[in-house]
């Protein structure tokens, strides 16, 4: 390692203009159904209630990757092989610390939306490793056209960490288009290390978004009060409702915000009417097979290497190099 590459913590801001936050707002409020970007969900408050929703009984998946990592790290890391680990919408980077254990001599660069949060996780993250030079960068990962010049990012192969079955979050054109987006942000010689949720039992799937504690409501409606807070609206949170349903035509998993009565709210300088049992659709949450996965990976130039999965089939971990 270079002494460019030196182990030390940088933080980045690339956070979105208020401006292009407004201009997602106007155009998915027109649509019909309603429907925001699921990035919207995660303010500091949003990301502290997500990481309390991967603690419920009812949403095994964080649990079941984190032990998958912890088991396969090693045969994952040589796989990988050497260079700098980039993690897309990193969250509380609490998944990543066995393959930093397990590979040779790594860097590790997070992208994640909320700046406060991943200072945060960042920070914890380098106290466990302090060995590894570390970045983060504040940015929705969705919308970049290009990564920060750094070091950790010019001076080494980047190899891509996208878990927690967060492409499943996007549409399928959306997620093809994003696949692609990495292939272009990480390089040609890159690989792509991506969680996949599969399908399963239609009560389990519903109780992981639904959990009886109602930590997933409060993420949800939380969503409302940062549209207050930041864009001037006025949702009276009261008057909404959360519903998580398994759209079986759709392989996902629609969570919304239900209006229980006619209304018309104030947003971004424009008046939205609402009808009484009228959703505004807050994420979707696709679940692929392994075979319906990779044909999608294959559409955006990537093919596949290797796969790691739980004993239940319940998700599983896809390792992707770019197309010849």
């Amino acid at each position: 390692m270079t002494s460019t590459l030196r182990a030390q913590l940088e933080l980045l801001d690339l956070h979105p203009a208020a401006t292009d936050m407004r201009q997602q707002v106007i155009e998915g409020m027109a649509q019909s159904p309603k429907q925001l970007p699921a990035w919207f969900l995660y303010d500091t408050e949003g990301s502290r209630l997500f990481d309390q929703i991967c603690e419920q009984p009812e949403y095994t998946l964080t649990r079941t990757e984190a032990a998958l990592l912890q088991a396969q790290a090693p045969a994952m890391a040589a796989a990988l092989g050497a260079g700098t680990l980039v993690e897309f919408g990193a969250g509380s980077a609490r998944k990543v610390s066995p393959l930093l254990e397990a590979m040779e001599r790594p860097a590790y660069v997070a992208l994640d939306i909320s700046a406060e949060h991943l200072g945060e996780a960042c920070q914890r993250l380098h106290n466990r490793h302090p060995q590894v030079p570390m970045l983060g960068v504040c940015c929705d990962y969705s919308q970049l056209q290009q990564l920060p010049p750094h070091a950790l990012l010019d001076e080494q192969r980047r190899l891509g960490f996208f878990p927690g079955s967060s492409i499943g979050n996007f549409p399928r054109a959306e997620a093809r288009a994003l696949l692609q987006q990495f292939r272009q942000l990480l390089g040609s010689s890159a690989k792509l290390l991506i969680g996949i949720d599969q399908p399963k039992a239609v009560e389990r799937l519903e109780a992981a978004y639904n959990d009886a504690a109602g930590i997933s409501e409060r993420f949800a409606l939380n969503l409302l009060h940062r549209l207050n807070r930041d864009l001037g609206a006025n949702f009276q949170v009261d008057q909404f409702r959360y519903r998580a349903r398994w759209l079986p035509e759709a392989s996902h998993i629609e969570m919304a915000l239900v209006s229980t009565q006619e209304q018309t709210v104030s947003l971004c300088g424009l008046s939205w009417s609402f009808q009484n049992g009228e959703a505004l659709i807050t994420e979707t949450s696709h679940k692929y097979s392994p075979e319906s996965f990779l044909a999608l990976a294959a559409e955006a130039g990537w093919r596949p290497e290797a796969r790691w999965s739980d004993a239940a089939g319940d998700l599983s971990l896809h390792l992707l190099k770019q197309a010849d």
